[in-house]
């Protein structure tokens, strides 16, 4: 998943996992983005509040490194409605499945992607890996954004129609009406000699 932020952008909610202590059986969190994180998040994602975030996550160590990150973010988002400007509540329910390997691994897998075989790309590396850093993911970063991709860039209030407003063409009005005064000029001016 790629970052909707950029890069220089702060993680406002931060929960970094330790891979090294994620035992072999996996790891459950339960997360709760707390008053300041959802201020910070809420400016970041450019709405008016972010009035609740939970995440719930499950991660499971595979073969060679490899982590499995599943789970759920829940949010309750405030916002404008951009037919009625009323504000409005909108609620996410996203789910995550992410896979996560080691840095290097991630640039090799990236590599075979640009490379394809035969024009296309091999099925193991359809959905490449989410890079390992410094040892750490982070279930709060994974969490903002997957929030920040489920907020409806346009939301609207139940009911709320736009309704443009009609005017009557004059038939005068239209795309050839100018060529039509043209030639009407022409004509009178072939009458006049």
């Amino acid at each position: 998943m790629s970052r909707p932020l950029a890069a220089t952008e702060p993680d406002p909610w931060r929960a970094p996992v330790t891979v090294a202590h994620i035992p072999d059986t996996g790891l459950h969190r339960e997360l709760e983005a707390s008053a300041a994180e959802r201020q910070a998040m809420a400016g970041l994602a450019g709405v008016h509040d972010i009035l609740s975030a939970q995440a719930t996550f499950d991660v499971v160590p595979k073969s060679g490194g490899r982590l499995q990150v599943t789970g759920r973010v829940r949010a309750r988002v405030g916002q404008t409605c951009v037919v009625t400007l009323d504000p409005i509540e909108s609620e996410i329910d996203e789910e995550i499945d992410l896979t996560f390997a080691p840095e290097a691994k991630t640039r090799r897998l990236e590599d075979l992607i640009e490379e394809g075989q035969d024009g296309e790309e091999p099925t193991e590396v359809a959905n490449p890996a989410e890079a390992i850093v410094n040892g750490i993911i982070d279930l709060g970063r994974i969490a903002t954004d997957a929030l920040f991709l489920a907020i409806d860039p346009y939301p609207r209030k139940p009911g709320a129609v736009f309704e443009a407003e009609v005017t009557a063409l004059d038939p005068k009005d239209h795309p050839f009406a100018a060529l039509e005064a043209l030639q009407g000029n022409k004509r009178g001016k072939k009458k006049d000699k």
